[in-house]
């Protein structure tokens, strides 16, 4: 597993949330949601970017560059 995948599973989990609401939150499909964690597919730069808002992390973090 690629550590976006790995890390946006991780907060996600952490955070109570299914992958239904993230993707609601997202506007996105909750499959696509699965896709992600699964590493079959990476999000778009701004939806990168709206990750890491709601979870109130760093691209950097979500993309396995930095340990914060």
């Amino acid at each position: 597993m690629n550590k976006f995948a790995e890390r946006l599973k991780n907060l996600r989990t952490e955070a109570g949330i299914s992958r239904a609401e993230l993707a609601e939150e997202l506007n996105v499909s909750a499959r696509l949601v699965a896709y992600w964690e699964s590493g079959q597919r990476e999000s778009d730069f701004d939806t990168l970017i709206r990750l890491a808002e709601y979870f109130e992390t760093s691209t950097d973090f979500l993309l396995g560059k930095t340990e914060y």
